[in-house]
């Protein structure tokens, strides 16, 4: 059913944690399935992201997708992390089962409030970022997929 990405990703999730006074520090869930992911970014003045972690609460699959998200957007500038989706996020990981699709959405979600929070604090617009949702299971499922 789950990729040995995704498996390895789980088992042995890569930047797990949390940065204190965090340049930008993003949270969303889905009520509809209970996963809740925070991420955090460390972004230096270039606009580069020194650091990332994360903190899931979920299932398997949620953890997967943040650990493999942070790996996506660690070292790259703040546009890089813009281009960041789910569908990214899933080919890097081999797949998701079609039930777990939601998990890739909310990696993409959390990264956006991060940096939609940095962006915030320091008065800049980022180009191609929205106001993010903090429930993504408000969606248009057919729409995001």
């Amino acid at each position: 059913m789950y990729t040995e990405k995704v498996m390895d990703h789980f088992q042995n999730p890569r930047n797990v944690g949390e940065i204190e006074n965090a340049s930008g520090t993003g949270t969303v869930g889905n009520a509809k399935c209970g996963d809740i992911m925070r991420i955090y970014l460390d972004i230096d003045e270039n606009q580069v992201i020194r650091d990332v972690k994360f903190k899931t609460f979920g299932c398997g699959a949620a953890v997967a997708t943040s650990s493999m998200a942070t790996e996506m957007v660690k070292g790259k500038t703040v546009q890089e992390a813009m281009e960041v989706t789910n569908k990214a996020v899933m080919e890097a990981l081999d797949g998701l089962p079609p039930v777990k699709v939601h998990c890739s959405l909310l990696a993409e979600e959390a990264i956006h409030a991060a940096l939609w929070d940095y962006a915030q604090k320091n008065g800049i617009t980022i180009e191609g970022l929205e106001k993010p949702k903090s429930d993504i299971s408000d969606h248009d499922e057919e729409e995001e997929y």
